[in-house]
C-alpha cells in the first residue's frame, strides 16, 4: 500500500509539473511575442560607411541616382560601396534571389559598416527574407534604410529587436534636390542622430485623442503579405504607420479588412495614415474618400487615428524611425508626431 502510494504520489508530481512547465512557457511564449525596447544601432558620424544594395526590384538604367546617391554621401563626409550585384537583371528583380540576398548579407556582416542604404523599392525582398542570418548583425547591428517594399526587412528587424529607418531610397534621388528638400533634410537628421517631429496638417478626418508607443508599420500592402509568418508585427500597445500607393480603393479596403480580421488592430494604440498615392479609379465607384474608407474600418476601435504624414511615395518623404518610443497627439486642427 505504501509503495502504491508512493507511486501515485511521483505521478502526479510529474504531471502537475509538467502542466506548471507547459503553463510557464506559455507564458513565457506570450511574453515574448510583445517586443520590449528595441537595439538602437549607432548613429553615423563622419567617417562612417554606408552600403547601397538592391533586395527588391530592377534598376535599370538607373546609375545616375545611385551614383548621386554616392556623391550625397560623401557631401556629408561618409563613405560609401555599392553592392557586387546592385545592377545585376534577372526579369523583375535586381539580380537572382541567391544575389541580392549576397550584397544584402555581406552588408549585414560587415562589421566596418554603419549603415545599410536600399537602391529601390518595387517587389522582391520578402523571397529572401529566410536567407538572411541575422548573428553577425547582431554583434555588429546598423541601421538598415528604404521604404515601400523594405517593409518586409524593416517587420524582420521588428522582430529581431532592432530599430530601423523608414525613408529616402537611392531612386528617390532626382537631380533637382530642390524638390525633395525636407525629405533630405530629414533623412540626413534621422542617420545623424537627430530623429525629426513632426507637426502635420490638420484634417477633418482626423480622430482626436494622444497615445505613446513605439512607431511600426509601412507599406500597406506588405504589412498584409506577412500576415501568418513569422515576420508580421504584433502591434499591441504600438503606434501603427501605413502608406501605399497604385491600389483600387476596394483593394484598401480588403487589405485593412484582411488585417483587422487578424486582430491586427485589437491592441493597437494609434494609427498614422501617410500618403495614399496614386489611387485608381475603378469602373464600380466606391463612394467615398479613402480617409473616410479608413476610418469606417476602423470604427470599432477607439485610437487616435492621424491623416497628412508626409511620408510615403509623395517626393515628400520624410524620415522615420521604426521600433522608437513616440508620442501621438492629434487634434482635428493639427497633429503632432515626436520622438522620445
Amino acid at each position: 500500500m505504501i509503495l502504491k502510494r508512493t507511486f501515485l504520489f511521483m505521478f502526479l508530481a510529474i504531471i502537475f509539473g509538467f502542466n506548471h512547465g507547459l503553463l510557464a512557457q506559455n507564458e513565457t511564449d506570450n511574453t515574448s511575442e510583445m517586443t520590449t525596447d528595441l537595439v538602437q544601432p549607432p548613429y553615423l558620424k563622419a567617417g562612417d560607411t554606408v552600403a547601397i544594395v538592391a533586395p527588391s526590384g530592377i534598376l535599370k538604367n538607373r546609375e545616375a541616382e545611385v551614383q548621386r546617391s554616392v556623391d550625397l554621401l560623401k557631401s556629408w563626409g561618409l563613405n560609401a560601396v555599392v553592392g557586387k550585384h546592385v545592377f545585376n537583371q534577372n526579369n523583375h528583380f535586381a539580380g537572382t534571389d541567391e544575389e541580392r540576398c549576397e550584397d544584402l548579407q555581406k552588408a549585414f556582416d560587415d562589421p566596418t559598416l554603419s549603415a545599410i542604404w536600399c537602391a529601390r523599392g518595387g517587389y522582391g525582398s520578402a523571397r529572401i527574407l529566410d536567407k538572411i542570418d541575422y548573428t553577425k548583425f547582431k554583434k555588429h547591428p546598423k541601421w538598415v534604410i528604404g521604404y515601400s517594399d523594405i517593409t518586409a526587412i524593416h517587420n524582420q528587424l521588428h522582430n529581431e529587436g532592432f530599430e530601423s529607418i523608414h525613408g529616402l531610397m537611392c531612386t528617390s534621388l532626382s537631380d533637382d534636390f530642390d524638390k525633395i528638400k525636407e525629405t533630405i533634410e530629414t533623412f540626413k537628421s534621422t542617420i545623424f542622430g537627430n530623429p525629426v517631429n513632426y507637426e502635420l496638417e490638420g484634417s477633418k478626418y482626423n480622430r482626436a485623442g494622444e497615445a505613446k508607443g513605439q512607431l511600426v508599420g509601412g507599406n500597406l500592402t506588405i504589412l498584409q503579405t506577412m500576415l501568418g509568418s513569422k515576420e508580421s508585427i504584433d502591434t499591441s500597445g504600438k503606434i501603427l504607420f501605413i502608406e501605399e500607393i497604385g491600389e483600387y480603393k476596394y483593394h484598401i479596403d480588403r487589405l485593412l479588412q484582411s488585417l483587422k480580421r487578424a486582430g491586427y488592430f485589437e491592441n493597437c494604440k494609434g494609427v498614422i495614415i501617410g500618403d495614399m498615392t496614386k489611387i485608381k479609379r475603378n469602373t464600380t465607384v466606391w463612394g467615398t474618400s479613402v480617409e473616410q474608407l479608413i476610418l469606417d474600418v476602423l470604427e470599432d476601435y477607439d485610437f487616435p487615428i492621424a491623416f497628412n504624414m508626409p511620408a510615403g511615395h509623395e517626393p515628400d518623404n520624410r524620415a522615420l524611425v521604426f521600433g522608437k518610443e513616440v508620442s501621438l497627439k492629434v487634434e482635428k486642427t493639427t497633429s503632432s508626431v515626436t520622438f522620445e
